[in-house]
């Protein structure tokens, strides 16, 4: 991911097509350790290529990944009989908030 996001970084720079050195000089910048051969692998990956085609085939890959949460939309998509019976059960449901311990009193209170 670093070698990508500093890949973008040079591009909205203004540098279209940045080296192998301007990556490496912007990790190095930050204290990034640089794998040559990943480097390397990237540049070859994305040569000749515009970024903003990649960027869309990209996204339309994550449309094809689950991203959880799907239960909660079918439950609550679930139609009821009992009318309103889910709203007066949710009205007779009452949460306790319990009061967390801290560890920062160390167990006492000055204003006790």
């Amino acid at each position: 991911m670093k070698y990508i996001a500093a890949y973008l970084l040079a591009y909205l720079g203004g540098n279209s097509c940045p080296s192998a050195e301007d990556l490496t000089s912007t990790l190095e910048s930050v204290g990034c350790e640089i794998d040559a051969e990943r480097l390397e692998l990237l540049l070859s990956q994305v040569k000749g290529k515009d970024i903003t085609e990649l960027l869309a085939a990209g996204r339309e890959r994550f449309t094809s990944v689950p991203s959880g949460g799907g239960g909660a939309v079918v439950a609550a998509a679930a139609p009821t009989s009992g009318g309103a019976a889910p709203a007066a059960e949710s009205k007779k449901e009452e949460k306790v908030v319990e009061k967390e311990e801290s560890d920062d009193d160390m167990g006492f209170s000055l204003f006790d």
